[in-house]
């Protein structure tokens, strides 16, 4: 439908600071699914699971908590709409060194009995302790800011767990990444290699022999093909390519435009934990459209103001985040290409002028430090690890609480903020390759249907400045400068 205030609009120049990487099938940039009974933001659903005594103690016995084993349970998901009961599920610890916390974490697998067998269009959850923050609110900011930057996350709610009975805490239920999840944020691409990366993924090249990739880049679809070819190709391009042509050549195999965009907001998230700085925590899934990869984060949890690493993530320079010790090709050699890094400077003061200031965060988690706090202070599991109590919880959004915990989120947002602006250098240059979409000749300015932005995502209020698409009733698209009439 059409917006509903009259707008003027100035079409886009495809050159210069705006030029950006936008192929004719828009259905091949991703989307974020509405919240279904299975993440509810307005309440807090209780599960429980029921399993036998003898298999949750092999469970939790020190010598298997890195075992993937998944023992028969019984789950049962109760919110003020339902009340559902479903039999033999998988149901495991999830993880890496939170395994060895007092406050485990757990996966829960609908299909691991009964194959395809699915809960609200979901193999598996993740139920994340969050043992090491004392907000409980870290991951949960981390996949909002993601979401409101139009990039693919998880979804994610709160829960509270209870196991054969007993009251384990509060969790956050957060979805799965895999074939369901690329379904629901690439619709259009929905049949691609996804590779899991492990801890150690430095995305460097290692020859063409597929078992030096195999351990750290761990393929969850299409595994019957086993194919990492093009995954092998990739890396190659990335650390080979000659600077000459490295621009052209990385564009051809990798979205970049989406990586900086992602990158932007690992950086303002103080997200250390990933690919850029500890080479962990990421996905990489290759888009069948196009055939080239595309990044997604996940586990942000060591973000705003966490450390363990000893260093000053509030006001450590947004050009410099990788370790000054160890080689991390991706950010290093697209951000050592000019208009890669004006670009992703682009995408930083875009943020750091929209969603991602104190005054729009700090109340959102103040109403959500209310929303969860009953259920924090019956948890005793979160005070097991750290000793945190609830005094500290209601000081966590604008208080460090010392040790790993750096700084207040809040707090961290506000410094992390101002840092950036103050480290920021914009530009205005062209894409060394061209522009890689043109609107087409034939798009109808008179037959307008919607304004969306670059993923394809309605927006009914537009702001000034900012580059969106207008789409006319034939499917046609342009690329447009909202000015407010």
């Amino acid at each position: 439908m059409k917006n509903k205030k009259k707008y003027n609009f100035v079409t886009v120049i495809l050159n210069g600071l705006l030029v950006i990487f936008f192929h004719h099938n828009v259905t091949a940039q991703p989307f974020h699914p509405e919240n279904n009974e299975a993440f509810l933001q307005e309440e807090i659903a209780s599960i429980y699971i029921t399993i036998h005594p003898d298999s949750l103690a092999v469970i939790l016995n020190q010598n298997n908590l890195y075992s993937n084993h998944e023992f028969p349970a019984t789950f049962r998901y109760i919110s003020s709409t339902t009340d559902t009961t479903i039999q033999q599920v998988g149901f495991r610890l999830r993880g890496n060194t939170s395994r060895n916390a007092n406050k485990k974490s757990f996966k829960i697998s609908f299909n691991t009995f009964f194959q395809g067998r699915k809960w609200e269009f979901l193999e598996k959850l993740n139920l994340n302790g969050q043992h090491n923050d004392v907000s409980m609110l870290r991951s949960y900011l981390s996949a909002k800011v993601l979401v409101d930057a139009g990039l693919p996350a998880s979804r994610v709610s709160f829960v509270k767990l209870f196991v054969n009975n007993e009251y384990k805490g509060l969790y956050l239920n957060t979805e799965h990444i895999d074939e369901e999840f690329i379904q629901w944020r690439f619709p259009s691409n929905t049949t691609g290699n996804l590779y899991k990366c492990a801890y150690g993924s430095a995305l460097q090249y290692a020859g063409s022999n597929l078992a030096n990739y195999e351990n750290l880049y761990e393929l969850k679809t299409n595994k019957n093909e086993n194919d990492y070819s093009e995954l092998i190709a990739f890396l190659n391009v990335l650390n080979n390519a000659p600077n000459s042509t490295f621009a052209c050549d990385i564009q051809a195999v990798f979205d970049v435009d989406l990586y900086l965009q992602t990158l932007a907001i690992e950086i303002l998230s103080g997200h250390w934990d990933g690919p850029t700085y500890n080479k962990n925590n990421f996905y990489l899934y290759q888009r069948p459209t196009d055939s080239r990869f595309v990044l997604i984060s996940y586990d942000m949890d060591n973000t705003f103001g966490i450390d363990w690493v000893n260093q000053n993530w509030e006001n450590r320079n947004i050009y410099n985040w990788s370790p000054s010790n160890d080689s991390r090709p991706l950010y290093e050699r697209i951000l050592n290409v000019p208009y890669f890094k004006q670009r992703f400077s682009a995408y930083v003061h875009q943020y750091v002028n929209s969603f991602y200031t104190y005054s729009n965060l700090y109340p959102h988690l103040q109403q959500m430090q209310d929303f969860i706090a009953n259920a924090v202070a019956a948890d005793v599991y979160r005070t097991m690890d750290y000793g945190f109590d609830q005094n500290d919880f209601q000081e966590a959004l604008t208080s460090n609480w010392g040790g790993h915990v750096k700084s207040g989120i809040a707090t961290f947002i506000l410094y992390r903020r101002t840092a950036a602006i103050n480290q920021l250098v914009l530009g205005n240059l062209s894409n060394p390759c061209g522009s890689l979409g043109i609107t087409p000749v034939d798009f109808d300015p008179n037959l307008i249907v919607k304004t969306t932005n670059l993923l394809g995502q309605v927006i009914e209020n537009p702001l000034a400045g900012q580059l969106y698409l207008q789409w006319d009733a034939h499917g046609n698209t342009r690329k447009i400068i909202f000015q407010p009439e």
